[in-house]
């Protein structure tokens, strides 16, 4: 504009020039619109001939490369919509400059996105006439369409039915605009943050998971079946104490009963036994003792009372089943294999509960990092929309760009409440994971990942990845476990098969005492005086001499005449022993119960070397899939970052062009959503690759070697001991160093984290 020249008739100048160009765009896409026909397609008119190959000459569009670019172009273009040809061909034809104009096609022409005859009148012909549009089918390839059907199917093909249109359920869809709730997060207080590393999640993982106290609680159970196994070994004792008076008749004149014809005894006895089983051989032992103080009525006795005791011993030794291997031996090599598959079974549940910990870790870092790019989004959202305004205020924009802004901006804040909502609940999980009940105080307090994130994959070969895997998964080792207690019922239930022969032997030494009835010598049987008298008289007259007068005498041992401790002294002095030795033998006739149960035991060795092929195979493949799964999130992350940076390049450019006039705010927010999405892609390629070389160590069985945690065999608990700094993760005092983000952790079983966000 020159000097001095009034800015009116200019300004209606370039009002006339934007109403023409509007007009002629309206036009030119009105032209370039398929017009549905009810007919059959019409040949052109006669006198009218379409040359082949010709094409009809299209206007261009604002804002297409050669146009002029200026606001009113851009309002049109943001405002006006696009035909399904020019969507079509703007989704399959790259355009980094704006839309392109759309290219005629002559009259017969398939087209290639839909496969169905163009609608292009042809230069110099007239356009048939619509009758009963909306209501009569329409024929096109000779297909007779309906409008129930679908359109796009390819040439002679019939398009496929499409289903009736539901009833209306919710007719208004729209929600009436209200005020946001708050943007805190539920329970949690955002200020009062908490920074956690990954060995700290772990350590109270350890030490507060409930999962991992169960396992333990197993494996203290395991060792308690061990020692009740060997307890089968361990000597009983019992004894028998009992006072008993009978009273027997008796007929007999030797039987001492007199003349009320009854003996009455009176007893005071004590029994001991010791019995068990011998850890060899198979053996069983016997002892026992007795004592009794003794008192009758029996005329005949001499000792009254009297102090009878009796030790007895007896063993049985099999020589034929259950010599090389019994039940007792066969329950104690069990418990001992039950206790390896415990402990296996705990190797392995600590195992899952540090992959869980570090995937929870992970997906709270993703999820933070993300919202800080949702946020940051949203920032740059609303700046655009600021410097829409400036332009639209400046009369360079139209009005319209400035809605499309803020629908940008209403978009990314959706982003980032679903991206709040996935930290929540991301931090829930570690949450669940590292605390040890509902009312732990960390629950309203926000947790910070501070590990920063591991980009080096590690570097094995595949074989040895195998071979590791192989020794290390406890998987493996819980089946190699089973099989052996399999073996060792194969080996009781072959030997319960034999006959059942014992020697049994038995060696007993009594004792006894007590005190004389008559003191010394006693006349038992005397002849008649009378009788002796006369046949002594008749002996006399025959010159015989007289017969000598006889008595019978009953005297007692002097060893037996004593007290109570007479009768252990005879006792141990085995004066009076008594041995047996025997054989016992016992023989099934068909014994089918024993041979069923070897024969189911060796139908369980096939089965569980089926179970160890089959889980051999699938550590395979696990550690395949998950190495594969490493160098693919590797790869990614590389392409990732890539992108990342080439969105970065590209929205920069854009927005150059954009404040120059040479694109549109479509493109600009286009590249801004596009940046976005890379940026989103490049913190879950890292979180990825986190998240595989956490899987390969679980698949390779060395989390615990990774994190450098033991476990200690030689305590119940089974005590988890992490050797960085020291740190133990059982019940033992601990206390972290003052450097430490964590701070200390109580021993109680609750944690509690003292540090200052």
């Amino acid at each position: 504009m020159r000097a001095g020249t009034s800015p009116a008739p200019t300004l209606i100048i370039c009002a006339l020039l934007l109403f023409t160009l509007s007009a002629n765009v309206r036009a030119q896409e009105t032209s370039r619109t398929p017009t549905p026909s009810t007919t059959p397609q019409q040949s052109p008119p006669a006198g009218t001939q379409q040359q082949p190959g010709t094409t009809q000459p299209s206007q261009l569009p604002p804002n297409a490369p050669g146009s002029v670019i200026r606001p009113s172009n851009e309002a049109q273009q943001s405002a006006q919509p696009q035909t399904i040809q020019e969507q079509q061909q703007q989704q399959t034809t790259p355009n980094t400059q704006g839309p392109r104009p759309t290219t005629p096609q002559t009259p017969g022409q398939v087209s290639p996105s839909t496969g169905l005859p163009t609608t292009a009148t042809p230069a110099g012909t007239q356009a048939p006439q619509q009758t009963n549009q909306g209501t009569q089918p329409t024929q096109q390839g000779g297909v007779q369409q309906t409008p129930g059907q679908s359109v796009g199917a390819a040439g002679g093909i019939a398009p496929a039915e499409l289903p009736q249109e539901p009833p209306p359920i919710a007719p208004n869809f729209q929600a009436a605009p209200r005020p946001l709730p708050s943007a805190e997060r539920v329970g949690v207080n955002v200020a009062d943050q908490v920074p956690l590393t990954l060995s700290d999640a772990i350590r109270l993982a350890l030490r507060n998971s409930n999962d991992i106290d169960q396992s333990r609680i197993d494996v203290q159970i395991a060792e308690f079946n061990l020692r009740a196994a060997r307890g089968v070994y361990d000597p009983l004792l019992s004894s028998e104490n009992y006072f008993e008076r009978a009273t027997t008749p008796t007929s007999s004149t030797i039987g001492g009963g007199g003349a009320s014809g009854s003996v009455t005894q009176q007893d005071l006895t004590g029994a001991a036994r010791i019995g068990g089983f011998t850890p060899w051989g198979g053996g069983a032992y016997q002892l026992d003792f007795s004592s009794t103080r003794l008192t009758t009525t029996n005329q005949n006795v001499r000792l009254n009372p009297q102090f009878p005791a009796a030790f007895t011993f007896t063993y049985t030794q099999p020589l034929f089943r259950g010599f090389r291997f019994d039940n007792n031996r066969r329950q104690i090599e069990i418990a001992k294999r039950n206790l390896s598959l415990t402990d296996a079974q705990f190797r392995q549940r600590a195992i899952d509960v540090i992959s869980q910990v570090e995937q929870a870790y992970w997906n709270l870092a993703f999820a933070l990092r993300n919202l800080q790019v949702q946020i940051d989004a949203v920032k740059q959202a609303r700046i655009q929309v600021e410097s829409n305004n400036r332009q639209v205020e400046k009369g360079v924009l139209a009005p319209i760009d400035v809605v499309a802004a803020q629908t940008q901006v209403t978009t990314f804040e959706q982003n980032v409440y679903t991206a709040q909502e996935a930290v929540t609940q991301a931090e829930n999980t570690l949450k669940t994971l590292i605390l040890p009940d509902r009312t732990d105080s960390l629950w309203t307090r926000a947790i910070t990942p501070v590990t920063p994130v591991n980009l080096e994959a590690p570097r094995v070969p595949l074989e040895q990845a195998v071979r590791a895997a192989l020794d290390n998964r406890p998987e493996l080792a819980q089946l190699k476990t089973t099989a052996d207690i399999n073996d060792i019922n194969t080996r009781f239930y072959r030997d319960q098969t034999k006959p059942q022969v014992d020697l049994v032997g038995t060696y007993t030494t009594a004792g006894l005492a007590g005190t004389l009835v008559q003191p010394g010598s006693s006349s038992t049987t005397s002849t008649n005086a009378a009788l002796l008298q006369r046949v002594n008289d008749l002996s006399a007259l025959l010159g015989l001499q007289p017969l000598p007068s006889t008595t019978t005498t009953t005297t007692v041992a002097p060893n037996l005449v004593g007290g109570y401790t007479q009768s252990l002294r005879n006792l141990l002095e085995q004066n009076y022993p008594t041995a047996r030795l025997g054989v016992r033998i016992s023989l099934p006739l068909r014994n089918r119960t024993a041979e069923a149960n070897l024969g189911a035991s060796l139908a369980q060795a096939n089965r569980i070397k089926d179970q160890l092929a089959q889980a051999e195979q699938l550590i395979e493949a696990d550690v395949r899939n998950s190495l594969q799964a490493v160098r693919s999130a590797e790869a990614r992350l590389q392409s990732a970052a890539a992108t990342r940076s080439s969105a970065e390049q590209q929205y920069e450019s854009e927005q150059r062009q954009f404040r120059a006039g040479t694109t549109t705010v479509f493109l600009v927010l286009q590249r801004q959503t596009d940046l976005l999405a890379a940026r989103a892609r490049e913190l879950q390629a890292q979180t990825d690759l986190n998240k595989a070389i956490s899987a390969f160590q679980r698949a390779t069985g060395r989390t615990l070697e990774a994190n450098q945690i033991s476990i200690r065999t030689d305590t119940p608990m089974r005590e988890l001991e992490q050797s960085t700094g020291g740190t133990q993760t059982s019940g033992a005092s601990s206390s972290g160093n003052g450097n430490s983000p964590t701070g200390s952790i109580s021993t109680s079983g609750a944690s509690s984290l003292n540090s200052q966000p």
